[in-house]
C-alpha cells in the first residue's frame, strides 16, 4: 500500500447527546475532542444527535400511520363520497 494516502482508522467513541448513550467502534472520522472510556484509555469522541438508543424506529416509540384516517382525508379533500 502507498504511504500517507489512507485515513487514520482507529477506535472512536460515539456519544448520543439526546440519550447520553456512548459506544465505541472503529472509524476514520476526524475529531477534536477526547474522552476517557471505562477502561481508563483516552479515545477521540464524536457527538451525534440520534443513535439506536434514541431513534423512534429502534425504541418502538414511532408513530403508527392511521391509514383509515388518510383515506378519509383524501376523500374529504377531493370530494369523493363513500360508496
Amino acid at each position: 500500500m502507498k504511504k500517507d494516502i489512507h485515513p487514520n482508522y482507529r477506535d472512536v467513541v460515539f456519544w448520543d447527546l439526546s440519550s447520553d448513550f456512548k459506544f465505541i467502534t472503529r472509524s476514520t472520522i476526524e475529531t477534536s475532542e477526547n474522552i476517557t472510556w471505562e477502561d481508563g484509555k483516552t479515545y477521540p469522541v464524536y457527538k451525534v444527535e440520534v443513535s439506536s438508543q434514541s431513534h423512534p424506529f429502534y425504541t418502538g416509540k414511532n408513530v403508527l400511520v392511521d391509514t383509515a384516517g388518510r383515506v378519509d382525508k383524501f376523500r374529504k379533500r377531493y370530494g369523493q363520497k363513500d360508496a
